[in-house]
């Protein structure tokens, strides 16, 4: 979260502390609005009004992984649907942005590991099968460690029909993992109900959240992500007030946009 300072839009340099905020910014229907500037922007950090210093938009580098519950309740057409999916996404994604695959199972494991290279992970995606739980928790926290090493934007797209299985980690421990991270999490519930869970997720991170109970939607789901991702604003400040990092001290961030009918997401704040 915190980054250094900028020369010009998107260009950041060593030298003053910096937060960096990517924001998603769509109106009523959802789609992304697009041509705002910095002089659109208000940025809250505990309430209180910062100065935007750096500001970018447009495609940024991206680092995602792809979150793919293969639990035996997901056999069949459940999986089928969630790998055809998959590879819309996949394939929406532009040639230099990175990304991992991961398979949840009773074990979470890395079929695709975080590249550029879209043969090895339709492959992987392909050579899918249903196997054991669903160890939810665990794989968000798994994720997150493996999207950290990316560079430029971070973000976790999640595809579960279910409640977590015999995870080691608590939903505790994944909000935690969230609120430490700068992770963009989307996670989808593929199924009759979407675990609380999702929706903390998705808040906490700016990401969104999803509940897909036909299989037909689930590839316009992916796809509306993957535009979502395309279309973001970087924005950066260094705090009005001064902050000891490596206290964990929570800072509420809020950013806010000077258009009527539109919705902003980002991060709820970070950790110094």
């Amino acid at each position: 979260m915190l980054v250094v300072s900028a020369e010009g839009p998107g260009q950041f340099t060593s030298g003053v502390q910096l937060v960096e905020v990517y924001a998603s910014v769509t109106d009523d229907k959802g789609n992304a609005v697009q041509g705002l500037g910095r002089d659109d922007f208000v940025v809250l950090e505990d309430g209180t009004p910062q100065q935007v210093s750096a500001f970018a938009a447009g495609d940024f580098p991206l680092s995602v992984a792809l979150a793919i519950d293969r639990s035996f309740s997901m056999s069949g057409d459940r999986l089928a649907a969630a790998k055809s999916a998959g590879r819309l996404f996949l394939g929406a994604l532009r040639p230099g942005d990175q990304a991992v695959l991961l398979a949840i199972g009773s074990t979470v494991d890395v079929v695709a590991p975080l590249s550029t290279d879209r043969a090895a992970q339709y492959a992987a995606l392909s050579a899918l099968d249903a196997f054991g739980t669903t160890g939810l928790h665990d794989a968000i926290i798994r994720a997150i460690d493996l999207t950290g090493t990316g560079s430029g934007r971070r973000a976790l797209v999640l595809l579960s029909d279910g409640a977590d299985r015999y995870s080691q980690a608590s939903a505790d421990d994944a909000v935690q993992a969230s609120r430490t991270s700068d992770v963009m999490i989307y996670p989808i519930a593929f199924g009759r109900a979407r675990p609380p869970l999702f929706a903390e997720l998705a808040a906490i991170s700016g990401g969104r959240s999803f509940h897909v109970r036909d299989a037909r939607d689930l590839g316009p789901t992916l796809t509306t992500i993957a535009e979502d991702l395309r279309h973001q604003y970087l924005l950066g400040y260094v705090p009005s007030r001064s902050l000891a990092t490596g206290t964990g001290q929570w800072r509420a961030i809020e950013v806010k946009v000077n258009r009527s009918g539109v919705r902003v997401r980002a991060r709820s704040g970070y950790a110094g």
